[in-house]
């Protein structure tokens, strides 16, 4: 390998090296890692986030106020 040869091809190369069963457990190492660096979160997970904005406000007089609003 030479000097002018990027880090990406040089474990491109080590890899195809690799028997087909160690390239795969490689992808699922790899897969797992990048699952845990971007972790999917359920929508759920904002269930009362800011409820503290709306403590002592009675929804039915919010919305009669902002739909008054409208008609102004």
């Amino acid at each position: 390998m030479t000097q002018n040869t990027s880090n990406y091809e040089q474990l491109l190369e080590q890899i195809l090296e690799l028997d087909p069963e160690e390239q795969s457990r490689l992808v699922e190492a790899i897969t797992d890692k990048l699952d845990q660096r971007t972790a999917r979160h359920s929508i759920l997970e904002l269930r009362g986030l800011g409820k503290e904005v709306w403590a002592g406000v009675d929804a039915k007089e919010y919305v009669a106020r902002e739909r008054a609003a409208w008609e102004e």
